[in-house]
């Protein structure tokens, strides 16, 4: 089975919602940025509950709100609808570059936080959506969630140093 591979990480880029039709095809949230994106990343890395199926991408296509996808071997509503909830993940040197002044949540996770005041946070472990920006979880002494708002809050953020910098209060 495919596990995560060192310098590799895998990136959930969807979610299967259920069967779509009689024919196998399943019907899928998509999290990339134009939602048929998700059609160009193959094998699709499929995992729940511990278990993990690597499944191509034959053919897709949008539908609503959701994207309609048929998968190798998945030729029937059955197979198709005993892989609802699987998340989709595909491997990090799957995604292209990100544009300048942009970061995939994956690159953040694991960087260092430190204030402008030099007062070190500790480590980023995820990165929430909360609709209205998104919010470092930082891991240190304590836990402290910092908006993600490049600019006011992100003063820089270094992949080759490992490292945010904000300005933000310790107290917070």
């Amino acid at each position: 089975m495919p596990g995560d591979a060192i310098g590799d990480p895998m990136v959930v880029i969807g979610r299967i919602a259920g069967a779509f039709g009689v024919r196998g095809w399943v019907k899928a949230v998509s999290f990339t940025e134009s939602r048929s994106n998700v059609f160009g990343y193959t094998p699709w890395v499929l995992r729940r509950d511990g278990a993990e199926r690597l499944l191509k991408v034959l053919e897709g296509r949008e539908h609503g709100g959701f994207v309609v996808v048929r998968l190798q071997g998945i030729d029937s509503r059955e197979a198709a609808e005993a892989l609802k909830g699987y998340e989709i993940s595909v491997r990090r040197s799957q995604l292209p570059p990100a544009a300048p002044g942009e970061f995939y949540r994956v690159d953040l996770i694991g960087l260092r936080v430190v204030n402008l005041e030099g007062v070190e946070f500790g480590q980023i472990v995820d990165v929430m959506d909360t609709g209205a920006n998104d919010v470092l979880v930082v891991q240190g002494d304590r836990e402290r969630l910092v908006p993600f708002v490049q600019g006011a809050v992100v003063r820089s953020v270094s992949l080759a140093e490992s490292r945010v910098v904000v300005d933000w209060d310790s107290e917070f």
